[in-house]
C-alpha cells in the first residue's frame, strides 16, 4: 500500500454539483425519468475495508499479488502483481511484472493515490467510504478521499463525440434492482492505472459497474472473501448493523490491454460513523524526495508556481 500523509478534516456533506456526461454502449432511450419510489435506496454513508479489488462472482477476475503475508493474505505493503495473469496482453504484463520488481527491490513505483491525483475508473473503487446520492434524473457518486465525486445521468446515451477525462465519462440506468453505469473515455496520463499493480488502459478502456443491495448474509460472505485476499485497512464497517449490504459488481474490457474481459466485486456494508470524514492527500517532503521512495526521480506531487494566497 502507498505510503503518505492523509490528513483527516471532519466536514459534513451537504450537496453536490451538476455536471455533463457521455460515453458509448448502448443505453436506455431518453424518456420519462423514474421517481424516486421506483428505484432502489443506496442512500447512507458505505464502507469496505479492503485496499484492492475483491474476486469475482464467476469467470476472469484482476491482478492479484504475487507477494503474500503467512496468512496467506495480499501483502499491501509489497505490490508486486501477477504479470503470469491470463487477462493481460504481453505488453501489458511487463508493465506489471517491471513494476512488482520496483516494490521487491524497496521502493515504489508512482500511482494515481501515491501522486494525488485524480483517480480514473476503475482505480477510484479501492475508496473505503462511497456515498450515492440518487435523484431522478442523475446519480452522484461521492468518494471519501479527496473529495472526489463522480455524476452519471441516467436514462440517456452517450454523446457521438468523447472528450476524454480522468474518471471517463458515465451514462446510467436501473435495470430492476441493480443500477448499472456505463463508462468509457477514461483520459489516459503519467502514473494513472486501473489497479493497485500499476496495471495500464488504454482509451479504449470500457467499464460497466453493476450496484445492487444484497441481504446481511450474503455480505458477510462478500466481505469475508475480500478478507482472504487483503487484510482489513481502511473503512469501518457498523459492528451492529445487521440490514442488507451493497455489492458492487464491475467488468472491465479494453482490447490494448487485456485478452477479455474481466470482473471484480466490491463489497460494502453501512459505515460506522454517520459523518463525512474528509482525508486529504498531502506530501511527505522528507519521505518523498528526500529518502527517494519512488522509482521514478521526476515523480513529485503537483505543486503550484506560486502561492494562492
Amino acid at each position: 500500500m502507498n505510503l503518505r500523509r492523509d490528513l483527516p478534516v471532519v466536514a459534513m456533506l451537504t450537496a453536490a454539483v451538476a455536471a455533463p456526461a457521455f460515453g458509448q454502449t448502448a443505453a436506455p432511450a431518453a424518456g420519462a425519468a423514474p421517481n424516486a419510489a421506483s428505484f432502489p435506496d443506496f442512500s447512507g454513508a458505505w464502507a469496505h475495508p479492503g485496499v484492492g479489488f475483491g474476486p469475482p462472482l464467476s469467470g476472469p477476475g484482476p491482478v492479484v499479488n504475487k507477494s503474500r503475508l503467512r496468512s496467506g493474505q495480499s501483502n499491501s505493503d509489497q505490490l508486486v502483481g501477477d504479470y503470469n495473469n491470463p487477462i493481460l496482453k504481453p505488453a501489458a504484463a511487463e508493465v506489471v511484472k517491471r513494476n512488482g520488481e520496483i516494490a521487491l527491490s524497496g521502493k515504489a513505483f508512482p500511482d494515481p493515490d501515491s501522486q494525488c491525483l485524480q483517480n480514473p475508473v476503475p482505480y477510484i473503487f479501492w475508496n473505503f467510504y462511497l456515498q450515492i446520492l440518487q435523484q431522478p434524473n442523475k446519480v452522484t457518486l461521492v468518494y471519501q478521499h479527496d473529495d472526489d465525486f463522480r455524476q452519471v445521468p441516467l436514462n440517456r446515451p452517450h454523446p457521438t463525440k468523447i472528450v476524454p477525462s480522468v474518471h471517463g465519462d458515465s451514462v446510467g440506468h436501473y435495470e430492476g434492482d441493480t443500477l448499472v453505469i456505463d463508462t468509457v473515455g477514461v483520459k489516459i496520463g503519467p502514473y494513472r492505472t486501473i489497479d493497485r499493480f500499476g496495471t495500464p488502459y488504454t482509451e479504449a478502456l470500457h467499464v460497466v459497474e453493476r450496484y445492487r443491495l444484497i441481504d446481511y448474509e450474503a455480505t458477510k460472505a462478500g466481505l469475508a472473501r475480500l478478507a482472504k485476499e487483503w487484510r482489513p485497512a481502511g473503512g469501518t464497517v457498523d459492528p451492529n448493523y445487521r440490514g442488507k449490504g451493497l455489492q458492487l459488481e464491475f467488468t472491465v474490457e479494453d482490447p490494448g490491454v487485456f485478452t477479455m474481459p474481466w470482473s471484480a466485486t466490491i463489497t460494502y456494508l453501512k459505515a460506522q460513523r454517520t459523518d463525512w470524514e474528509e482525508r486529504i492527500c498531502a506530501e511527505n517532503v522528507g519521505h518523498y524526495y528526500e529518502a527517494h521512495y519512488f522509482s521514478d526521480k521526476d515523480a513529485h506531487i503537483p505543486t503550484a508556481d506560486k502561492p494562492d494566497f
